[in-house]
């Protein structure tokens, strides 16, 4: 079965029956507002007195249908029909039916407004208002006096409803883009830019008889208006070379880099298995796990310009837009895609749009390489009879292989490829080789005495499968885990992409230019269980038994100093 789910509708997620009954509702109670309003004013003929009433009787009934639909304040619900209820049956006294309309008027800006504050709630009062007095006048007719000249009001009133049209526009974040023909979002911020022009040319050509007509201009309009804020706005348009990060699925989705040739889709390990994803019309690829990386992936062909990236779930299809632009992208070698992607993630997670030009494994970083010169100069002290080192063929790795062996050199450590009792492993090689020499080092570990000295990775390194691979592994790191900002990134990156945990790159581009190398201490992180206990078994007040907890940089572990700052 194919579930088509267009991602530029935006609006999936909406209960088309509630999302009725609130527009009627409003619709409904607008007028029934602007007639108690505008009453004193005109005759109160028949057909006004019982046009009245309909709308008070409906304005109720509809209010309380809607409490079965949505969640509804009883406070504010038993308000609105007293109020619908009083504003005709106070006709006979236009004073107090004039102050009873103006509560309902208020209570109508109240539920246009959802809970907005400032310029959104000041633009919503302007409109909502406009529109009431305005079908006030349709109801009743242009009557003048002394203090209310119709035909210039037509035309103020006109001139507010474009006035607060452009505002909404230039608050919808859309712009002048497709999303304006392709999504339901754009239709209606279109039409709310358009009637309020046709109301105001009414009002400019027939003046005080431009009510009846511009009636329905501008009722379309409050429709809209009050739709506007039920609808979810549209996913920003894709940028070429920015990783896309998409939730259409239901579940998130990271493109990258988004550029013409090859790319990665990576889907958090909450999404489940049975995924796939390519270019519509072409190859569809099984998204799988890859060596030292969560969740699962994909191996994607983008070709140039716009296309449609297909998301498979079991028998559910999802298209998501993607947009590769002609430019090539950096050359990323297949094997640190997945710590690319990571990196690039974090600059998303905190709400920049940068191009993905370099990846972490394109050059060691000078604070790392610091890093590395302490630890060895720190493992030279403890004297293993010698360090392995695992590296690759990366930049990043050939530069921290020579520096390591040249630091190793400069404090009498040899260093040498295979393992021994008395060494101490270090890995600074990318995810995948990382991954793999951990779990080689954990099946040594079990066969026999091997590395007594300690396994010790490179701090970008520091990523739960990786760390996890093993009982416990030290990386030498400028930052705690624990502090509020590493904990803040570890949660906000787990919030926005399905319970993925944190990563050095994603944290360093998180923190952008606000990132400071600071002094260097040794890690040590490991699965731990401490006083393991059934969940109905009694314990301490207070005692945390979920291990899974928000924030946490290694998954059903920690992460603590083992070294004082090295210097």
């Amino acid at each position: 079965m194919d579930h088509h789910h267009d991602p530029a509708t935006g609006s999936s997620t909406v209960d088309v029956l509630a999302l009725g009954l609130r527009l009627a509702l409003l619709l409904a109670t607008a007028f029934l507002a602007g007639g108690g309003l505008l009453r004193p004013l005109g005759e109160l003929t028949r057909p006004r007195k019982l046009t009245l009433y309909g709308l008070g009787g409906l304005s109720a009934l509809l209010a309380v249908l809607s409490a079965f639909a949505v969640d509804l304040n009883p406070i504010a619900l038993a308000g609105h029909v007293v109020l619908a209820v009083a504003v005709p049956l106070l006709l006979r006294w236009p004073r107090a039916g004039r102050w009873a309309s103006a509560a309902l008027l208020a209570l109508v800006v109240l539920e246009t407004s959802a809970g907005g504050t400032g310029v959104g709630f000041a633009l919503d009062s302007v409109f909502v208002a406009g529109a009431a007095v305005w079908f006030g006048f349709a109801l009743f007719g242009p009557v003048a006096t002394a203090a209310v000249r119709p035909g210039p009001l037509a035309i103020t009133l006109g001139g507010l409803f474009v006035v607060a049209g452009a505002a909404r526009f230039g608050l919808s974040g859309l712009g002048f883009d497709r999303r304006l023909g392709t999504t339901v979002f754009g239709f209606v911020v279109v039409a709310l830019v358009v009637l309020p022009v046709v109301a105001g040319g009414l009002a400019v050509v027939l003046r005080a008889r431009a009510y009846r007509p511009g009636a329905v201009a501008v009722g379309l309009a409050f429709l809209a208006w009050s739709a506007l804020g039920a609808l979810p706005a549209p996913p920003p348009l894709p940028v070429p070379g920015v990783p896309l990060l998409a939730d259409e699925p239901g579940f998130p989705v990271l493109v990258s880099p988004q550029r013409p040739g090859h790319n990665v889709v990576h889907f958090p390990a909450s999404a489940g298995d049975d995924l796939a994803a390519g270019v519509r019309g072409g190859l569809i690829t099984k998204a799988v796990t890859r060596p030292g990386a969560e969740g699962t992936w994909a191996d994607v062909d983008l070709p140039p310009g716009r296309s449609d990236l297909e998301i498979r779930h079991g028998g559910t299809t999802t298209v998501v837009e993607v947009d590769a632009g002609t430019a090539a992208g950096p050359a990323i070698a297949d094997a640190d895609a997945p710590e690319c992607a990571s990196a690039a993630l974090g600059g998303l997670v905190a709400g920049r749009a940068d191009v993905l030009a370099a990846c972490p494994s394109d050059a060691l970083a000078p604070e790392d390489g610091g890093a590395l010169v302490k630890l060895v100069e720190f493992l030279a002290g403890r004297k293993p009879s010698a360090l392995t080192l695992v590296s690759d063929d990366s930049p990043r790795g050939v530069a921290a292989a020579k520096l390591v062996r040249e630091t190793a050199a400069r404090t009498g450590l040899p260093v040498r490829p295979d393992a021994g009792p008395d060494t101490a492993l270090l890995v600074v090689s990318g995810w995948g080789p990382g991954y793999t020499a951990m779990t080689r080092a954990a099946e040594l570990q079990r066969l026999e005495p091997t590395h007594q000295y300690g396994l010790y990775l490179a701090p970008w390194l520091l990523n739960g499968p990786i760390v996890n691979a093993v009982a416990s592994a030290s990386l030498p790191l400028r930052f705690d885990p624990r502090e509020a900002a590493a904990v803040g990134y570890a949660v906000a990156v787990g919030n926005r992409f399905g319970g993925e945990s944190p990563t050095l790159g994603g944290f360093r581009t998180w923190l952008g230019a606000d990132r400071a190398a600071g002094d260097v201490q040794v890690f040590a992180a490991a699965q731990v269980n401490a006083m393991p206990m059934y969940p109905t078994e009694p314990h301490a007040t207070g005692m945390v038994m979920d291990r899974d907890y928000a924030g946490q940089w290694v998954p059903d572990g920690t992460i603590v100093p083992i070294t004082a700052v090295l210097r």
